[in-house]
């Protein structure tokens, strides 16, 4: 399987801008500039993208982990942080709630952890700290 993105970046890295489409189309010509990674711009931004895709690859997989202990949720609402330090993205923190029937705090916990192991965007990340932290609703 692949997938694919583009980029298309117009001017200087500060005065420029430009935008992405995926080949879903979801994003399409969506912009990104220095003001909307570094400032409070309007568009997205790499970071964000990171996390987006972290969050949802993490919430997709507990998801499979919660169903093979027999669990079913019925909302998982997963919030990914990845903080950026001096052009390196050095954390991506994940705090997951689940609305799971019959599940203890403690179980809920373990397998979100293994969830957390076995989550594939998580492991491209070559960051200093993957974190996640799990709650019931």
């Amino acid at each position: 399987m692949k997938r694919n993105a583009t980029a298309v970046w117009n001017g200087s890295g500060k005065e420029g801008s430009g935008n992405l489409t995926t080949q879903s189309t979801v994003l399409k010509q969506t912009q990104y500039s220095w003001k909307s990674r570094f400032e409070d711009g309007v568009g997205t931004n790499p970071e964000e993208l990171i996390a987006a895709a972290h969050a949802g690859c993490f919430t997709m997989k507990l998801s499979f982990v919660l169903g093979g202990a027999n669990f079913t949720p019925e909302h998982l609402e997963t919030r990914c942080d990845i903080t950026l330090d001096n052009g390196v993205i050095t954390k991506s923190e994940l705090n997951v709630t689940g609305k799971v029937p019959g599940i203890t705090e403690d179980q809920f916990l373990k397998l979100a952890e293994e969830a957390h192991a076995g989550c594939l965007v998580g492991k491209a990340l070559n960051c200093e700290k993957l974190l996640v932290s799990a709650k019931l609703a």
